[in-house]
């Protein structure tokens, strides 16, 4: 007969006392240090400073290129974070707009309901507002008119 293994300490990390009270403990922290004005972390800093330098660079940190949802994924945390979209805008250039099909609007649509990004984030992958509203993604009067520049005279 083989020897049984020694009984391990469980483990109290995941409990749910122990999430609890860590939940709780942030809500106090956060409630006395000004909540989203407070300073970030240490460790909330470092990751918006990655996720700034891959959206720079258009790719992630083991050098693959960002695919289109992951830069969508990114824009969201980093304003989800406190970045600005002309922040954002300065540092990661929109792309080529898509082509303008229903199907297109469709595929909007059903990325919207999954994941719920914020309408601006959709910007940096070259949607436009047009198609925003008709994926239903913004309501239809609220789309921004397209500004025209000045020709030369």
């Amino acid at each position: 007969m083989a020897p049984r293994a020694p009984k391990t300490a469980p483990n109290r990390r995941a409990s749910k006392e122990a999430i609890a009270k860590r939940r709780a403990g942030r809500a106090f922290n956060d409630a006395l240090a000004g909540g989203a004005n407070a300073l970030l972390d240490g460790r909330t800093r470092k990751r918006k400073q990655r996720i700034l330098d891959e959206l720079k660079s258009g790719k992630t940190k083991r050098g693959r290129e960002l695919k289109p949802l992951e830069v969508l994924i990114h824009v969201n945390e980093a304003m989800d974070l406190g970045e600005t979209v002309a922040k954002l805008r300065r540092i990661c250039r929109p792309t080529k707009p898509p082509e303008n099909s229903s199907h297109m609007a469709d595929v909007i649509a059903e990325l919207h309901s999954a994941y719920d990004f914020r309408a601006e984030s959709y910007q940096f992958v070259g949607i436009d507002d047009e198609l925003l509203v008709r994926a239903g993604v913004i309501p239809d009067g609220s789309a921004k008119p397209k500004k025209r520049r000045r020709s030369a005279e």
